[in-house]
């Protein structure tokens, strides 16, 4: 990817390299990520707590395939909360200021956040279905599993709180950039970089614990691998620590606008935590439920009004997706949004 560096027109020279920024002017590539499950550090103490999780199988084409998931089995009628933290995440690029704390639209993207589908509650009819009053991703799994839900309707998996824990405040240096990704000013931070800093993070606050979920909230912020962007979030494990990140990009119609990469994160983590060493592995690739979403109009995302603010929130492919039974999702459907690209099995990876 090609870079410029700017430098003031007013000076004879860029007086230090130091404090120029890298622009970029490349061709966004907007996706998310997954980083493999990592051991924990050496030394360190053996969790006294994990993440509830709850097995299945399914068939297609003649081979079985394994997965867990996050929660206890819908069959059970169980409903499990877990804790959530947010952690803000401000970034100091140059002259440049990213701070989830910050005021946009009256309130900052934190408090945004906080009051989004993804943590309050409010009714789900899908098709003719009512799903129930409850959380975004409760209600997508509630949908996924409505074979059996609908006769076992205490079953719920919820994000609890969240918590606000004290800021992570970076300065990337050479790791970061200023970039204009999507037309708008964006940040632009390596990923590596960034995973450094937030295992950090989560093993310098004993709160942040196996049983809960940290996420790492950045705006108006691109992680890049490779130094290509864009990368709108990415969940990963360290031992049995699962942990996420998302960014909210508070310019519309953009690459990961408001929650709909948060929407991504929690999907996948909750049917996919990798807190067993690995993550789930199905006949098209991995099961990430919001990849196969990606290409689409709005990233996949759907509008949702709630508290005088128009969330955008991810579709998420249902089990059947990836071949599972007909008679497990709602409605017999393979999305969340009721497949309106017309999706097929594995027909966008996984």
């Amino acid at each position: 990817m090609r870079k410029l560096v700017v430098c003031v027109a007013a000076l004879a020279c860029c007086f230090a390299a130091a404090v120029a920024q890298d622009i970029d002017i490349g061709n966004p590539v907007s996706r998310f990520v997954v980083l493999p499950p990592r051991p924990s550090p050496p030394g360190a103490e053996s969790p006294t707590v994990t993440l509830p999780t709850w097995s299945g199988t399914f068939t297609y084409l003649g081979v079985t395939y394994s997965y867990y998931m996050v929660g206890k089995a819908p069959s059970t009628g169980t409903s499990t909360t877990v804790k959530a933290f947010i952690i803000p995440v401000k970034v100091i690029i140059g002259t440049h200021t990213f701070s989830p704390n910050k005021t946009f639209g009256g309130e900052s993207v934190v408090q945004q956040t906080v009051e989004s589908p993804i943590f309050k509650t409010q009714d789900y009819v899908l098709g003719a279905v009512d799903i129930g009053t409850t959380q975004y991703v409760d209600a997508f799994q509630r949908a996924n599993f409505w074979g059996t839900v609908k006769n076992h309707t205490g079953y719920h998996v919820k994000l609890g709180g969240p918590t606000i824990l004290p800021t992570l405040t970076l300065t990337p240096g050479s790791s970061g950039g200023i970039g204009f990704p999507y037309g708008v000013l964006a940040g632009e931070m390596d990923i590596n970089y960034f995973d450094a800093q937030a295992q950090s993070y989560i093993s310098g606050h004993s709160s942040i614990t196996p049983d809960t979920l940290p996420i790492f909230l950045t705006d108006n912020l691109y992680l890049t691998q490779g130094g290509i962007c864009c990368i709108g979030g990415y969940h990963s494990v360290v031992g049995t620590q699962s942990y996420s990140h998302a960014t909210f990009i508070t310019a519309s119609g953009v690459f990961s606008q408001d929650v709909s990469a948060l929407s991504h994160e929690v999907g996948e983590w909750m049917d996919d935590p990798g807190v067993k060493g690995t993550f789930n592995s199905i006949a098209c690739g991995a099961l990430e439920v919001g990849d196969p979403e990606e290409s689409f109009a709005n990233s996949g995302a759907f509008p949702y009004p709630l508290g005088g603010f128009t969330y955008n929130l991810q579709d998420l492919v249902f089990l059947e997706y990836f071949g599972a039974p007909s008679t497990t999702s709602v409605n017999g459907w393979e999305t969340f949004q009721g497949n309106p690209f017309g999706l097929s099995i594995c027909s966008n990876g996984g």
